[in-house]
């Protein structure tokens, strides 16, 4: 399954490379072209040479991780790694979680002073990252060395798994989901040209898509995106941005975009014909590569279609696969109605 295949994949931002490969092989002898850019961006067309809009779908590789800034070299904490986050993480999540280090997956467990040893005022609050430590099972410095540098980056070790009703859990649903959506939609046939751009470092500040959408200037542009889902037992209802399986998100405004009306309504009301379920997305908060693109040139048309997401930015993270299927259902039914004329730039 390309989800699972995806949601595994080795891809913090920065570190982009297992992913991008995969979706190369995906998308092999599907596509007219395949290019990587020098950000790591990979951007694969379809019908270049055709009349009508210039249409870019994105989705970004990375997700966010860990990186190792130091390996200590003397005392009692000899071999252990200090490290700090790429991309929003919060330190509250990280304690006894395994992870993953470097594309050769070197294991490793995030650990902190047991409770038996905190004083009671550091018992009342979170403990900050600089004071927790990646425990590979080394002896000493060297040989923690011998198998990590600073530099190198850690995921979580999550491995992904069906449960419940129609749910799946993973490490990197923000955005493999996108990706398995994007890689679908570019097997398919438009009659206008069509760019996937599959982007690097959107958790840093949307990176990858601003250069993408430079290179493509499209007329139309659409990011995949999954989204916060906070949906669960006391979470008021002014406070859920989105509830998991009632369908994929559309946005009015988050922290880096206010909507085009026209586009969104479109993208609504192309659901409602289809008969797929769909929901607003109700935080501003957050963003995705759509509030880059958006700005290329002289603007850019547009929006994004989410997955909801619990526990998004997690070490274990959940979608419902209906939301991902019913995502694919309105990507599909949007580009055929621009292909029919139902939105004119």
């Amino acid at each position: 399954m390309l989800l699972k295949t995806l949601s595994e994949a080795f891809g913090p931002t920065g570190f982009e490379d297992e992913v991008r490969n995969v979706i190369r092989g995906e998308l092999e002898g599907r596509v007219d072209e395949m290019k990587t850019d020098v950000l790591g961006n990979l951007i694969a067309v379809k019908g270049a040479a055709k009349p009508g809009p210039k249409v870019m779908l994105d989705a970004h590789m990375d997700e966010v991780g860990l990186m190792v800034v130091q390996i200590c070299d003397g005392g009692a904490d000899a071999g252990l790694l200090k490290f700090r986050s790429l991309g929003g993480i919060d330190p509250r999540v990280l304690v006894s979680k395994p992870v993953f280090i470097g594309p050769d997956r070197i294991p490793g467990v995030i650990g902190a002073k047991p409770v038996h040893l905190q004083a009671p005022e550091e018992r009342q609050k979170p403990i900050p990252m600089e004071k927790l430590y990646i425990d590979i099972g080394a002896k000493d410095a060297a040989d923690a060395k011998s198998v990590v540098k600073p530099g190198d980056a850690a995921v979580f070790a999550t491995r992904y798994a069906e449960f419940g009703e129609r749910a799946a859990k993973g490490k990197s649903f923000d955005d493999r989901v996108g990706c398995a959506l994007l890689v679908e939609a570019m097997r398919h046939e438009v009659p206008y040209p069509l760019y996937g751009a599959f982007t690097v470092q959107e958790e840093i500040g949307l990176r990858g898509a601003r250069a993408a959408a430079y290179q493509i200037q499209p007329d139309i542009a659409i990011a995949l995106e999954g989204t916060v889902c906070f949906d669960v037992v006391g979470a008021p209802s002014h406070g859920q941005s989105t509830v998991l399986g009632k369908g994929p998100a559309l946005t009015v405004q988050d922290a880096q975009t206010i909507a085009d009306r026209r586009f969104a309504e479109f993208m609504w009301e192309t659901a409602q014909r289809h008969g797929i379920p769909v929901q607003w997305r109700r935080v501003k908060g957050g963003s995705n590569d759509f509030g880059a693109i958006h700005r290329i040139g002289k603007g850019v048309v547009g929006g994004s279609i989410s997955v909801p997401v619990r526990y998004i930015h997690a070490p274990t993270q959940v979608v419902s696969l209906d939301d991902v299927e019913n995502a694919q259902r309105l990507l599909q039914a949007v580009l055929k109605e621009i292909a029919e004329g139902s939105f004119t730039l």
